[in-house]
């Protein structure tokens, strides 16, 4: 089976899952995102907060692969990155079905682009992401997250987007690793894969994307 038939598979189970399988929606999921993204998390399950926050986070680490890899794509990765920040997988699944292999980045970064080629850039989004993390697994309170998390259609299905936007990192990591010039580094392609922490570590080893000019050179001119 190939690859984009087996992303699509996931996204439709995904999609189907969320709205019909998973649990009913609660009277008060629009009065607790409106309380998770206006700061006002006072009674809040830290593990809630932490999830919810990881949530924003994770789009940053893809938009430091995407908008790189979507140099060259027909597709604006720059429009699904940015409705991951609000629907994750549910955006950035069509565009890993739609975009075309990509090991290689032509043409020169613009200053936005070298922005999220940074290993500083990187560093803070893992930093972020690793003391979000911490907070909730040493705050957080396990049994109400599992009762929420089997009850309330948010939590659910936002828990199981955070475990699929962790899964499909790889995905794109598979052609940014060879716009690094790192196709033979074992211990990158093995970093990519650990859930979470691989990407966000990744992000902050990573050599710069490696420029290659799309310019025609002499040798390539045809004689006249």
């Amino acid at each position: 089976m190939s690859k984009k038939i087996l992303l699509a598979l996931v996204w439709i189970g995904f999609v189907g899952y969320a709205f019909t399988l998973a649990p009913p929606d609660q009277p008060d999921t629009f009065d607790l995102i409106k309380n998770l993204s206006t700061g006002n998390v006072a009674g809040i399950n830290p593990l809630i907060v932490a999830l919810f926050n990881i949530m924003g986070v994770l789009p940053m680490a893809y938009g430091c692969i995407t908008f790189l890899d979507g140099r060259s794509q027909k597709i604006p990765a720059w429009l699904f990155t940015t409705f991951s920040f609000g629907v994750g997988a549910f955006a950035l699944l069509p565009y890993l079905i739609f975009r075309q292999p990509n090991p290689t980045f032509t043409g020169q970064k613009d200053w936005f682009l070298k922005l999220l080629d940074s290993r500083i850039t990187g560093g803070a989004i893992a930093l972020g992401g690793i003391g979000l993390f911490i907070y909730g697994v040493t705050n957080g309170d396990w049994s109400n997250f599992v009762q929420q998390w089997q009850t309330s259609r948010f939590i659910h299905v936002m828990s199981l987007d955070f475990c699929l936007l962790c899964a499909l990192f790889p995905v794109l990591l598979q052609d940014d690793i060879k716009r690094r010039g790192l196709e033979n580094s074992q211990a990158f392609k093995i970093l990519s894969f650990v859930p979470f922490f691989g990407a966000l570590i990744y992000l902050v080893l990573r050599p710069p994307t490696i420029e290659q000019s799309n310019a025609v050179s002499p040798e390539q001119v045809p004689a006249t």
